[in-house]
């Protein structure tokens, strides 16, 4: 097994738990009830504490803070939780808060993410797979980000919005309101710029597949009824499109924000 390694001035608590191959640089901190997987690496001058997992060959970069108490004036020291993924980067100065009593305990993040200098994920915040958070970006509470999203750098996400797969976020975007799979927003406050057509095909989506999403977005997105007729009719219309399907069903689980909506004609200059 790869031997764990500890800078001398480093502190990590009796209780901590190490894997094999993990590395905790000078000035690091690891509380009692963190548990480090294999070939986790914190850097320097990093502190994670709280119940905080964090998986396989995940590295985190100096000053960066995991697991503090999270910033909501309802919590009142609840043992919530941090999770997150294997092979993640959390670059210098991120903070990542655990979860809530009042929105499930837990703060997840998945595998595969980049997480940029100076970005936030709240309390109760779900973050798919390969997610990337640029500079600055933060992620409000009770936000669920699905996988592959990217972020440009300064964005705000409203709590409580959803980003669904593959969608992009233009820059300096506020979002408020719910972002569908594929789609790209941008602006303050932001509104669906159409399809992440670059993302879908360097994500290897089928051309055939990407020409059906984008009949069914103008169908969708159309001002010709009301958009629970026009979602219902792509339903149909595209019943064995997956990623159509996707985009309806994203829609139809709404709960606590608004969906991203194109631009009025009239307001396009």
């Amino acid at each position: 097994m790869s031997e764990i390694v500890v800078h001398p001035t480093a502190i990590v608590a009796s209780g901590a738990q190490l894997g094999a191959g993990v590395k905790v640089g000078p000035y690091c901190i690891v509380g009692e009830h963190v548990v480090l997987h294999d070939n986790v690496e914190l850097i320097s001058h990093a502190v994670v504490e709280g119940n905080t997992t964090i998986g396989a060959s995940t590295k985190i970069f100096p000053f960066a803070s995991v697991g503090h108490q999270p910033q909501d004036l309802k919590f009142h020291g609840e043992a919530s939780r941090v999770e997150i993924g294997e092979r993640c980067t959390i670059r210098e100065l991120v903070t990542i808060n655990p979860g809530t009593e009042g929105g499930g305990m837990l703060t997840k993040i998945g595998n595969d993410c980049l997480l940029m200098a100076c970005s936030h994920v709240a309390h109760d915040a779900t973050v798919g797979n390969n997610v990337v958070l640029a500079n600055y970006v933060g992620v409000a509470g009770h936000a669920v980000i699905g996988d592959y999203v990217r972020f440009g750098g300064l964005c705000g996400v409203h709590q409580f919005v959803r980003i669904g797969n593959h969608a992009f976020i233009g820059a300096q975007s506020m979002i408020d309101a719910d972002v569908i799979p594929y789609g790209m927003a941008l602006g303050n406050r932001a509104r669906l710029a159409g399809l992440n057509l670059v993302g879908l095909k360097r994500s290897g989506f089928d051309r055939d597949a990407i020409h059906t999403l984008r009949a069914a977005y103008r169908m969708i997105f159309s001002s010709e009824g009301t958009l629970r007729e026009r979602v219902d009719d792509a339903a149909v219309m595209f019943k064995d499109a997956a990623l159509v399907q996707d985009v309806v069903s994203f829609i139809g689980g709404a709960k606590d924000r608004p969906l991203c909506l194109p631009r009025p004609a009239a307001d396009e200059e």
